[in-house]
């Protein structure tokens, strides 16, 4: 056993002074064959490779390599955008609502005005006064709506209007929206505002409109209708010197507030189906057969034309007939309302004798009329047939008839003389607007000039230095032409058709006209229109009822007896 130690101690010194082999060290397990591989307890190890090392250091630098690059990436490239993402995490831009401006009349009494929204604090809601006849006028707006998330839509931003004058200013109503940031934390709590750009508010509008004229207007429209059975119907009166519309109706109407709400689904359906039309503009693009009322412009054109003297008498004893040259024992019959005896000029207007229309426009016996091509002339003259111009969308030209428009509208027939007798008292294919008729009444009443109508104050006469009135033409004739026109005018008032119009207090021109609608002739559209005071004019008027019976003793000219009486009583200066 000593021994033993003793050569391992003598070897071990002797190992000393050479170089160790590694065949000494690590055992071979190939010439190990009992060597047990699977027991980890006493087991060698070989030895790691040098590439294993070289492998793991590559893969570690790869992996840091892309590490850093993704970093550099997202903290230089985009670094601003992440940034600014994060930001609109926690700041949302929101709009300032700008009030829409006011609506006044002309006498700065607010028509529509803002008041506060008690749902909300982004916007104020419109308030529209309440007084009939006046939500044609003025229209409606919506409101702005939000998607799901609170946010309002982009191209809804603002209040949307919908019909009159909201829709037609709305570019000085609306103002100018501002903008302000608003910080939120994650819970969506606000922690703080900053406004970036302050609203800034519509501009107020002044209308024409006189809110007491127009009220009353209204009710007697309204009362008239009511009274008689009309179907629908409207007024006017303007400015003759200014363009500029005082009042004006329509019945019947939709209602501002409802429609601005929006809310009450039921009476906005039955508005939408009531087959009256309340949502049709009467004044601007009801279109209507005038009737009568023509006989003023074709007067004119015959004292133009010079075919009769004013002062000739034509004898109206209830008809005309002419030969009918298909049967010739049955002559075609034109007949009168009533027979007026003998009436010139002035006299035909005052009892709207048919017979001498008939006559003087399209000629009779010996007698010669001016003809269909003057008819047309001279309503075009005066602006029949064409827009006014006036501050409002929607406008309709109407209809002049003519014999090319008959070719066109009835398969190619020809005209006869019987059209031309028709076209001379109104009737046939005539369909005006009473924005044109109290436009070219004015034209008479002014001797001339055609203004543009507008529902907007803008004060002086055209013939005042810095004023606004948009003069549209000018009719020349002769001024006495004009006061021959206006003579009988006169006469219908103090012994002719407008009698209800003859007071103490105002003296008033007028001419009233009935038109007859449907194949049954059993509906009458009524008609009055006019000027006062009448030696110095300022204000014209016209005025239609609707669909009436033809036996109705309740005639348009009734609607402005009332707004007379009660102008007498109320606001007497409109009558000096």
């Amino acid at each position: 056993m000593f021994y033993q130690l003793k050569k391992i101690f003598r070897n071990h010194n002797r190992s000393k002074n050479r170089d160790i082999d590694p065949d000494e060290i690590f055992l071979d397990s190939q010439n190990l064959p009992e060597f047990d591989t699977a027991q980890f307890e006493g087991r060698i190890e070989k030895p790691i490779p040098r590439s294993a090392f070289t492998t793991l250091l590559f893969f570690i630098f790869f992996v840091g390599g892309v590490f850093i690059f993704k970093l550099w990436g997202l903290q230089i490239i985009s670094g601003e955008q992440f940034r600014t993402r994060s930001d609109n995490n926690n700041l949302r831009h929101t709009i300032i609502f700008a009030d829409r401006g006011l609506i006044l009349d002309r006498n700065a009494v607010p028509l529509v005005w803002n008041t506060i929204n008690p749902e909300s604090n982004d916007f104020s809601l419109r308030v529209y006064a309440t007084s009939t006849g006046l939500s044609t006028i003025l229209g409606y707006v919506k409101y702005p709506t939000k998607d799901s998330k609170g946010i309002y839509y982009q191209d809804q931003d603002s209040f949307n209007a919908k019909d009159g004058i909201e829709k037609i200013y709305n570019a000085e109503l609306l103002g100018k929206n501002g903008t302000k940031i608003t910080e939120t934390d994650v819970k969506g709590n606000v922690i703080s505002e900053s406004v970036i750009e302050l609203p800034e508010d519509g501009k107020n509008l002044t209308l024409s409109i006189d809110i007491k004229l127009q009220k009353k207007l209204s009710m007697a429209l309204l009362d008239i209708a009511d009274r008689a059975g009309y179907k629908g119907g409207a007024s006017i009166v303007m400015d003759i010197h200014t363009g500029e519309i005082l009042a004006s109706s329509n019945f019947p109407e939709y209602d501002s507030q409802i429609m601005n709400y929006g809310t009450d689904n039921k009476k906005i359906n039955s508005w939408i189906s009531d087959k009256n039309h309340p949502f049709l503009n009467r004044l601007i693009s009801g279109l209507y057969t005038p009737g009568s009322i023509m006989k003023l412009f074709v007067a004119l054109g015959v004292l133009d034309q010079g075919v009769i003297s004013p002062t000739k008498q034509i004898l109206s004893t209830g008809s005309i007939s002419v030969p009918n040259p298909f049967f010739p024992d049955k002559p075609s019959v034109f007949l009168d309302w009533k027979a007026h005896g003998y009436v010139d000029l002035r006299h035909a207007i005052a009892v709207s004798s048919n017979v001498y229309f008939y006559t003087v426009g399209g000629g009779h016996r010996a007698q010669k009329g001016i003809g269909i091509g003057n008819i047309e002339k001279y309503a075009q003259m005066f602006g029949f047939g064409e827009i006014t111009g006036v501050d409002f969308f929607g406008e309709k030209k109407g209809t002049i008839p003519s014999p090319e428009w008959k070719k066109q509208n009835f398969n190619g027939e020809i005209w006869r003389i019987g059209d031309t007798y028709n076209t001379a008292i109104g009737q046939y294919g005539f369909q005006v607007s009473l924005i044109q008729v109290v436009r070219a009444v004015s034209a008479i009443a002014n001797e001339g000039t055609l203004l543009t109508p507008t529902f907007t104050k803008v004060g002086k006469k055209a013939e005042e230095k810095g004023s606004r009135v948009k003069i549209s033409g000018i009719v020349p004739l002769d001024k006495n032409f004009y006061t021959i026109v206006k003579e009988g005018m006169r006469l219908g008032v103090t012994d002719g058709t407008s009698g209800a119009l003859n007071f103490p207090f105002v003296e008033v021109a007028s001419k009233t006209g009935t038109a007859q609608i449907g194949t049954s002739k059993n509906l009458v559209n009524s008609w009055v229109v006019g000027f006062w005071p009448y030696k110095d004019p300022k204000y014209a008027y016209a005025v239609v009822m609707e669909r009436g019976s033809k036996n109705n003793q309740f005639g348009a000219v009734l609607v402005m007896k009332e707004l007379f009486e009660w102008m007498n009583v109320y606001v007497p200066e409109y009558l000096k």
